[in-house]
């Protein structure tokens, strides 16, 4: 960039140039993103932090959570409760939301959060994140409840994650593009090192977890089918696979150089939709990924579009450079 811009003069811009956003929303970011920041210090002390290995208990989808789940999602709670500018929150790790006491002003905005994304990476030193998504509270009744949170995507007022890996990048869009910030530790501050991001309409990468083809619906299995048999196949070209096993290092790949990324229905959970959970990590990305041009889909349909029914609904994932999205879509659909 040619010049050094701070996460809260982007803001600024964004709510006094461009009306993009209203002052306690740029307070919101701002406190997410500080938020970030401390969770990034006990990532990167890992076992000399002790915060590493189990925490002993379980989330709502009956996962053993990490010490670092909990600590991430007590960080994300105690920033953003206090300031008002919140009605209330709700996380992947909590079994309802968590509402704003009633000592502290209550605002018109809603907080969603997968405050560690990739778990399974955390003791191998792999590359994690935190998502995070934020509505508006529409009803004009006293109080919050989950039906409040059961907004489809396309309502979200900003969206984003901050992946922490060799650098600590927080990656934002308020409905303006796709920004992504670099936190400079020795000034403590987050510094726009990339605006207007785009996902590039081709690619020849595709992210999947190839362990469970055997269990995929005939759609998937025809496009990765298709992407191994290389030039000599009906796609003419070769592709190279990648998998992280965490979504926002494989989304951050994405938006960095292009690809899709994929995690289907399959036949293990027949009754579950999907894996990944629409409201804390398929809005979220499917707004950044849309925003740089690129598309989101569950395999028929426009993921910002679907209506959710409850807080921890789940949902099958297909995202990224644009014409492979379509391709796997188009596939879905001929099935039916």
């Amino acid at each position: 960039m040619s010049r050094n811009i701070s996460l809260t003069q982007y803001l600024v811009e964004q709510q006094r140039e461009h009306g993009r956003i209203t002052p306690p929303l740029r307070l919101l970011l701002e406190t997410v993103a500080r938020a970030c920041k401390r969770i990034a210090i006990s990532v990167n002390k890992g076992a000399l932090g002790d915060v590493l290995g189990t925490a002993h208990t379980e989330n709502v989808q009956g996962e053993v959570q990490k010490k670092l789940d909990v600590i991430a999602n007590e960080v994300l709670i105690e920033a953003n409760v206090w300031g008002g500018h919140l009605a209330a929150m709700a996380s992947e790790e909590m079994d309802t939301i968590s509402v704003v006491p009633d000592r502290y002003p209550q605002g018109e905005y809603l907080l969603l959060f997968d405050p560690l994304d990739g778990s399974s990476n955390i003791d191998v030193n792999v590359s994690i994140g935190t998502i995070f998504s934020v509505l508006r509270k529409v009803t004009n009744n006293r109080g919050v409840s989950e039906d409040d949170f059961l907004q489809p995507g396309k309502q979200q007022a900003a969206a984003g994650y901050c992946v922490y890996g060799p650098q600590t990048t927080l990656v934002l869009t308020v409905g303006d593009g796709v920004a992504m910030f670099t936190l400079d530790r020795e000034m403590g501050s987050w510094v726009l090192t990339e605006d207007q991001v785009q996902v590039p309409a081709d690619t020849k990468e595709f992210a999947i977890n190839m362990s469970n083809m055997r269990h995929w619906a005939p759609p998937v299995k025809r496009y990765i089918d298709e992407c191994l048999a290389g030039k000599e196949g009906a796609r003419g070209k070769d592709f190279n696979m990648r998998w992280v096993a965490s979504m926002v290092a494989d989304v951050h790949r994405i938006l960095t150089r292009g690809g899709v990324f994929m995690y289907p229905w399959d036949k293990r959970e027949p009754e579950k939709l999907g894996k990944l959970r629409l409201l804390y990590e398929a809005n979220p990305m499917s707004f950044l990924i849309e925003q740089a041009g690129g598309a989101a889909t569950n395999g028929t349909q426009r993921i910002l579009d679907i209506v959710p029914s409850k807080l921890h609904e789940r949902v099958s994932v297909v995202l990224g450079s644009k014409n492979e999205v379509d391709r796997v879509t188009a596939y879905h659909r001929e099935a039916a």
